[in-house]
């Protein structure tokens, strides 16, 4: 007898065990992986390992969603050399229910989108693009309903303000419509007329932007009154989960309520695992703030080969066979680290590279036709921090590190820029906290950044004068909120990809005897102001 009742206290304990799970479901989102099939240096990220926890996590939860935020490709030599076809089977064999596109996603065109997009395995969907004129039309619902553990969870993507930020050729024919409007009605529409019990936005706009004037996650949760959780994408943020610290998860919105932002960084060195307890929550009530929770769970190489998916490692083996072989390759040699970003020794050292690049082709323009028409001289040269994908360790380097940190396929262009245009880019530059420029150029910033004055070799930048900048395709059209160098007038556009003249200045810094060093002077320094 006595047996027999413990036999029943532990089948209901068991059963009840299930329904609590069963109650429970599970959203793992990803974002900005940006190509990053291998691990890195320090073990992080990789295709394989990012698997290998999602897999645990289904082991352990049969109610689980996987959801991408955008910017699955672009930032290594398997997209450069494969345009797509590794990270699009790569994502279909972990089973990804959801994407959304990031700005890279347009990287090689509209046509090449498609080709990608449109035999997906899971469902693509965004709320605030019109794909009605391209190529994409019929591939991206304004929203989705799934249910799971007899939820329905409603989910819709929201796409960055293309401006200044993508190559309009990369999206022509797309309308974009305002993000929090949009997300407002299609939220509201969700849990009102189609009786979602969780409303998720699914973002690719950033938690925070260095662009001027445009919507945020943060600004999006502040704003609503339907939504409930947004896994976003694009800004590279690791979101702390939490109301506490720099970036918090915990945002209230219209009403008060929290809405939870999740966002895990950059290259997939984390999942985000977002937790919703149902247990208790009658259908048709909103679950509660405090029944989600969110953690980061990161992902290394801590997984014995024997745990990674086999099939998906024989899959990848000639591809990654490739990458290995260019990156064995060593092109130069640095004696010192170099981190990217728009301050610092390797924008220094891109822009000035930018400089003698051009300004040798402009020699060798002028050597070959003497009655050229192009100036003879480059004033300065203007890049990108953003352009720059990773840093660059001491020691040997090699050519995929190399073509790895500049993947983008812009081109060198000149352009004559008036005086006061530059003035006004400088400015933008500054209130971004600087941006690489060459060595000729200082400028002069307040504590807060505030643009005081802008010198060329040590003479203030005249307005009513034009200079001739060496940059690149993509940022004299304006792009990357640069904004001013639209009005250049264009003298001279590269025909090869920026990788072949870097290469091969890199490689005769090699042949020269010479190290992949970098002027260390600030380019952009603390302005003196002397009281009388």
């Amino acid at each position: 007898m006595k047996k027999t009742c413990y036999l029943l206290t532990l089948l209901i304990l068991t059963l009840s065990a299930g329904m609590t799970r069963a109650q429970k479901i599970t959203i793992l989102g990803t974002n900005d992986t940006h190509s990053q099939i291998d691990p890195d240096e320090r073990g992080r990220s990789g295709a394989l390992q990012r698997k290998a926890v999602i897999d645990s996590v289904r082991k352990a939860d049969k109610n689980v969603l996987l959801v991408d935020a955008g910017d699955a490709v672009q930032g290594s030599l398997y997209f450069k050399f494969f345009k797509g076809d590794v990270e699009s089977k790569l994502m279909d064999m972990m089973g990804y229910d959801i994407r959304v596109l990031g700005n890279h996603e347009f990287d090689n065109g509209m046509e090449e989108l498609a080709k990608y997009w449109k035999p997906l395995k899971g469902r693509a969907t965004s709320a605030n693009y019109d794909f009605s004129n391209t190529a994409l039309k019929g591939v991206f619902a304004p929203y989705i309903i799934k249910t799971i553990a007899g939820r329905k969870v409603g989910f819709f993507g929201l796409n960055v303000d293309p401006a200044s930020l993508i190559a309009a050729k990369n999206i022509a024919g797309v309308k974009f419509n305002d993000i929090i409007k949009t997300a407002n009605s299609t939220a509201a529409y969700l849990r009102n007329k189609k009786h979602c019990d969780l409303v998720v936005a699914v973002t690719h706009i950033g938690y925070n932007t260095k662009q001027e004037g445009k919507q945020t996650d943060v600004d999006l949760a502040r704003n609503s009154r339907d939504i409930d959780i947004i896994i976003g994408g694009h800004s590279h943020t690791l979101v702390t989960p939490g109301s506490e610290g720099k970036y918090p998860s915990v945002i209230p919105n219209a009403d008060g309520r929290p809405v939870i932002i999740t966002q895990t960084g950059k290259t997939g060195a984390y999942i985000a695992d977002v937790q919703i307890d149902f247990n208790g929550v009658k259908k048709g009530e909103r679950v509660p703030a405090s029944a989600i929770s969110y953690k980061l769970i990161p992902v290394t190489d801590r997984f014995p080969a024997e745990q990674l998916d086999k099939k998906m490692m024989a899959w990848l083996a000639p591809y990654k066979h490739v990458v290995d072989s260019i990156n064995a390759h060593t092109v130069a040699y640095a004696p010192n680290a170099m981190h990217g970003g728009g301050l610092g020794e390797y924008a220094n050292w891109t822009a000035d590279m930018a400089f003698h690049s051009v300004q040798q082709q402009l020699d060798s323009i002028h050597q070959a036709d003497p009655q050229s028409t192009l100036p003879a001289n480059v004033d300065l040269a203007i890049m990108n921090g953003g352009g720059i994908r990773l840093n660059l360790p001491q020691g040997n380097v090699s050519e995929g590190r190399i073509l790895s940190t500049f993947p983008f396929p812009n081109r060198f262009t000149l352009i004559e820029l008036s005086g006061k245009d530059l003035l006004q880019t400088l400015k933008i530059m500054a209130r971004r906290h600087g941006e690489a420029i060459s060595q000729q150029v200082k400028v002069a910033v307040d504590p807060d950044w505030s643009f005081v004055n802008a010198t060329i070799n040590d003479e203030p930048i005249d307005p009513d004068k034009n200079y001739v900048i060496a940059t690149i395709d993509y940022l004299a059209q304006g792009n990357d909120d640069l904004r001013p160098l639209a009005n250049g007038k264009v003298l001279w556009t590269d025909s090869r990809d920026v990788a072949v003249p870097i290469m091969r200045y890199v490689t005769d810094l090699t042949k020269m005897n010479m190290p992949m060093s970098s002027d260390p002077s600030p380019r952009f320094v603390q302005a003196v102001h002397i009281k009388p």
